[in-house]
């Protein structure tokens, strides 16, 4: 972490002082396990080229790590300027080993010559908008206050009045159940409740999963990613039915839905979440009669259901993109609309308003009749666009739900998601698969695209890819059908084909 506090010092130098975010957290993973998530100034994910340097940075022995750091003082294309004052904004969530490896950063920084703001335990989303907030201080452009309150009240705020415009009516019931996963989430969530900017009676928020003092309960058995992956309930939720609930991830940048009637378990997960804010900015668009030159768009992986995609293109009319797994794909690629939506399927995602969109909506706004631009400014400005929110989203989803006057069981029924399944296989190589188009097809090894192809026409509404691990030496495999048992047997078969063709290790996955 030294090493991190160093590195983000020389990249706010590269980028003339501007203030550059690390924050400290391992996300879903488990308790014992940590790491760094860099942040660059315009609240963005670090640039791809960095990644390459942080690795370098990271992996470098102690003996050569001078070394290496005055080729990147010298390296003239990165164009750090040692004179340039640095400075570097700081988070950690509540795992143990958090608060010492801040302090490991704090001394990097100062090795370095930079200066660092400490903000303590915050959610990942709060240390993007502080940074955002610093870079844009004393600017028209000013994004926010860069304090907690400061980031409470920005979408609290624009919650209420929003609320307040759009009532409530039809199906739906302002209370939910939410799962913190044990972790810093806890924290952001009953701050709201305790700074009182959004009543009960306007959203009533039961908080579980809050125990933030037992450091072995963080993710374990709740959580976003536990419940997309477990398909089920949190045991620490009461379980009431039809009961709207909604779970975060370890630090915050997660969320998903569901409920549970008498039929089972419902999720409601990234994809869903995705054509719920994007239908409804579309009908306030056309309301407000606001024309953008490049559009609304919603920004998918191939990992999307397709139903999903469908529905979006087929129902909704709004265009889709498809980009390789990661955030930072999503990201990059939404930025080419004037409204780019982006949700991964296990939560992680916001919406992105171009500067052209944002004056257009703050004109339309202005319109003394115009009550569709007033909610979508709105709804904008409740939005993080820095990154992946879960308590931002969180109210954008109970925003759209108010809006419409539904229910859970009304948003789930807006179209039924093709049955799914994932699994991996175990690979002597993973880089013997290359894909293209966004990993949904296979270039190498020769053969195996073409028998997945083969596979595909033998299921109703067959859909299978497969991609590389980046971590392990598995290949994963995604398939989607008509019936479960479709799904499952196609994604068997493929795993079959990977094995074969792939230079698969050990036993084929065990049918099902």
């Amino acid at each position: 972490m030294y090493r991190m506090g160093v590195l983000a010092t020389l990249r706010s130098k590269a980028k003339k002082g501007s203030v550059i975010g690390l924050m400290i957290t391992a996300s879903h993973n488990p308790a014992p396990d940590n790491g760094v998530k860099l942040v660059d100034p315009a609240g963005e994910m670090l640039e791809q080229a960095w990644e390459a340097i942080a690795t370098k940075v990271a992996n470098a022995d102690d003996g050569e790590l001078e070394e290496v750091i005055n080729q990147l003082v010298q390296d003239p294309e990165l164009k750090i300027d040692m004179s340039v004052e640095a400075n570097v904004t700081i988070g950690r969530d509540t795992r143990p080993s958090s608060n010492p490896l801040s302090k490991a950063v704090i001394d990097g920084i100062k090795a370095a010559g930079g200066r660092a703001i400490d903000y303590g335990v915050v959610t990942t989303p709060q240390l993007h908008y502080f940074v955002v907030c610093q870079n844009t201080k004393g600017t028209k452009e000013r994004y926010g206050v860069a304090s907690k309150f400061g980031y409470f009240k920005k979408l609290s705020q624009a919650f209420v009045d929003f609320k307040e415009m759009a009532e409530t009516k039809g199906n739906y019931i302002n209370e939910l159940d939410l799962d913190c996963a044990n972790g810093v989430g806890a924290i952001a969530a009953k701050d709201l409740k305790e700074l009182k900017f959004i009543s009960p009676q306007i959203l009533k928020i039961n908080i579980f999963s809050d125990n933030i003092e037992n450091d072995q309960l963080l993710n374990l058995n709740c959580g976003a990613d536990f419940v997309k992956v477990q398909q089920k309930s949190p045991e620490s939720l009461p379980g009431t039915p039809l009961r709207r609930c909604v779970s975060f991830d370890g630090d915050a940048d997660r969320v998903v839905y569901y409920y549970t009637d008498e039929s089972g378990f419902h999720l409601l997960d990234g994809d869903r979440i995705a054509t719920l804010i994007g239908s409804y900015l579309k009908e306030l668009l056309v309301e407000s009669k606001i024309v953008l030159d490049r559009g609304l768009a919603l920004v998918q992986t191939a990992y999307a259901n397709g139903s999903s995609t469908e529905y979006i293109t087929n129902t909704l009319e709004v265009p889709v993109a498809c980009v390789p797994t990661g955030v930072k794909h999503l990201h990059h690629k939404a930025l080419d609309f004037d409204i780019g939506v982006y949700f991964e399927a296990n939560g992680h995602g916001t919406v992105l308003y171009s500067p052209k969109a944002q004056e257009s909506i703050k004109q339309a706004a202005s319109e003394v009749n115009n009550e569709s631009a007033k909610k979508l400014k709105l709804f904008m400005d409740m939005t993080n666009q820095c990154v992946g929110d879960a308590l931002s989203d969180m109210l954008l989803v109970e925003s759209v739900l108010c809006a419409k006057g539904w229910d859970v069981q009304d948003w789930f029924k807006s179209y039924q998601d093709l049955p799914n399944r994932q699994m991996k296989v175990r690979v002597g190589d993973r880089t013997v698969i290359e894909t293209t188009d966004a990993e949904r097809k296979c270039v190498q090894p020769q053969g195996l695209q073409s028998a997945i192809d083969e596979l595909v026409k033998k299921f109703p509404k067959g859909r299978s890819f497969v991609r590389p691990s980046g971590t392990e030496d598995v290949v994963r495999v995604y398939s989607e059908s008509d019936t479960q048992d479709n799904a499952d047997q196609l994604g068997y078969e493929v795993g079959l084909a990977v094995h074969k063709l792939a230079g698969g290790v050990g036993e084929p996955t065990p049918k099902p």
